[in-house]
């Protein structure tokens, strides 16, 4: 085992309890494969995504905020949080999973058993510093963070969008109005990270 996986094997080594690693970025940039090729690679871990506390859809047009889905303020960052901290007890704990084809959470999909002993978790804010997200990064023991350029990030965005069935003006109203803002969000918190990561960089 060598690059990434064999330094979170040996990050997680140098403590007694359930380690939790975060893997930050802007939307597209590759979080979910990163996080789902380390698991591969490091046999007591387990993959936990944040997408799971998305706000539903019918309370975000309650609230006016569907135009801003993926924003720090549509997620349920105090759920979160309390599950990273039932995480870092070494429990069994069950997690919602996003299902992005239908849009919605699905409650109790993810399962971490006890024996799972290191917990990669990745998301777009984990390193944000407000609205609630600044009680997150003390509950992740070392904190990662992807970074791609944005003319990849709009390129991979794009056919995102078109896959789920966006035209392209669609697709070019949502990345310019939404996801644009959200990654530049994310981009702020970059310098909170304990490494910063490229796309080049070994699993």
């Amino acid at each position: 085992m060598s690059g990434l996986a064999a330094d979170l094997r040996a990050l997680a080594a140098g403590t007694e309890a359930r380690f939790v690693l975060g893997l930050a970025g802007a939307p597209a940039s590759g979080k979910s494969s990163l996080a789902e090729a380390l698991v591969r690679e490091v046999p007591d871990a387990a993959l936990l995504p944040m997408d799971g506390f998305h706000l539903d859809d019918g309370l975000l047009e309650a609230r006016g905020h569907r135009d801003r889905k993926g924003a720090p303020h549509t997620f349920d960052v105090a759920g979160f949080c309390v599950l990273l901290r039932r995480l870092r007890t070494g429990e069994a704990v069950y997690a919602p999973s996003f299902d992005r084809r239908l849009e919605v959470s699905r409650a109790g999909a993810i399962h971490i058993p006890p024996e799972v002993r290191i917990v990669v978790v990745e998301g777009n804010y984990l390193l944000h510093d407000s609205g609630g997200w600044e009680a997150v990064r003390p509950l992740l023991h070392a904190c990662w963070f992807l970074d791609v350029p944005w003319p990849e990030l709009d390129r991979r965005l794009l056919g995102r969008w078109a896959a789920h069935g966006k035209a392209p003006d669609e697709a070019r109203a949502w990345i310019d109005g939404n996801d644009l803002p959200n990654a530049q969000i994310v981009a702020r918190s970059r310098g909170h990270a304990d490494r910063v990561l490229s796309a080049a960089d070994p699993i």
